[in-house]
């Protein structure tokens, strides 16, 4: 049975896990969702939330809406530019990022480094010292690059977690590997997204044509004492939507 998670509030996790089954296909084109009193009962929330996360879909222009019918979805939507928070979310209710999208990623990079400044400012270490950093790119299912992501993790680990600086994915996931080690979970995330011009890096990475726009998001992943455990930067090209929910 769905469990529901924090922090994040409820019907964002409804929105997040809807969202997937529609862009995974679970959820073609036609097909009804269940009514807003069949996802109270599933997933133990109150009819209003339920209501309010259908509602959210219908503005992304995900599933459209009548008086009295139930809500179907629509046509299939644009590849989504997933934010941390999705991310976050994905990984806590699957243990993976992508569910059943036939998106996937592969670690290019995985190396001892030393930090930048701004990726010194973000760990609260000083400019130079020794950070992880982790560099994956995300294909689509017919092997399209679609994004990069890089993360960084204080040096310290290096011996403790030495998975971190192999260039494979983990099994676990990062978080439960580095959750298993240290005992910190990351609880709080935070997002800063930006547009930019591509790099040389980025255009090789994804395959564009410069000069051409591309999207940043930065994420930080805290645990409940405000420690960071990782920062994170992604970066998209065009033809990516991004989705946020918010409070009116």
């Amino acid at each position: 049975m769905p469990e529901i998670e924090r922090p994040a509030p409820a019907y964002q996790q409804l929105v997040a896990h809807l969202r997937e089954r529609i862009e995974s296909g679970a959820l073609a084109p036609g097909d009804p969702l269940s009514s807003a009193a069949e996802l109270a009962r599933e997933w133990g929330v109150s009819r209003p939330t339920a209501q309010r996360a259908i509602n959210t879909l219908a503005g992304e222009d995900l599933v459209e809406t009548s008086p009295g019918q139930v809500a179907r979805v629509k046509g299939r939507p644009r590849p989504l530019h997933r934010t941390g928070m999705d991310r976050a979310i994905s990984v806590r209710r699957t243990g993976r990022i992508y569910g059943d999208t036939g998106e996937y990623a592969r670690i290019v990079v995985a190396e001892l480094t030393t930090a930048e400044p701004e990726v010194a400012e973000a760990l609260g270490l000083e400019v130079g010292a020794p950070v992880i950093r982790r560099l994956r790119v995300t294909y689509s299912r017919d092997d399209k690059p679609l994004s990069t992501s890089t993360s960084w993790f204080d040096g310290a680990l290096a011996e403790r977690a030495p998975l971190l600086l192999v260039p494979e994915r983990i099994p676990q996931g990062t978080w439960a590997y580095l959750e298993e080690i240290t005992g910190q979970r990351a609880i709080v995330g935070r997002d800063a997204i930006d547009v930019r011009l591509a790099t040389d890096a980025d255009a090789l990475a994804l395959g564009l044509t410069v000069p051409a726009a591309v999207k940043e998001s930065s994420t930080l992943l805290r645990t409940g004492d405000q420690t960071v455990v990782e920062f994170g930067v992604s970066v998209s090209g065009p033809g990516r939507v991004s989705v946020y929910d918010y409070e009116l």
